[in-house]
């Protein structure tokens, strides 16, 4: 497992959606790392695959409102902590009429 620059020893699984994939040649829907908290895991995934971090949180920063972020199944903000062994998923927002 390819460890975060800043967080130390703290391994989490972030999973993609494929939109998300898709659009960064390279990036897989399973990604280990280490990371303490959201904003740190999308620090790490837009490390590893430049302007990924663009497309889950904007400028304020925050979560982008067409995106959603799941920590362990519990919806998360970029200051939520990730527990050790965690899986955090990254998903587009379903919305319709």
């Amino acid at each position: 497992m390819e460890i975060g620059h800043n967080s130390g020893d703290h391994p989490v699984v972030a999973r993609l959606q494929g939109v998300l994939t898709d659009l960064f040649p390279g990036s897989t829907r399973r990604v280990e790392m280490s990371a303490r908290t959201v904003a740190e895991m999308i620090d790490e995934l837009d490390r590893r695959w430049p302007g990924m971090g663009d497309r889950i949180r904007d400028t304020r920063p925050a979560i982008r409102k067409h995106m959603n972020v799941f920590v362990d199944g519990k919806r998360a903000r970029l200051d939520t902590a990730i527990p050790r062994g965690a899986e955090v998923f990254i998903i587009t927002a379903i919305s319709g009429g």
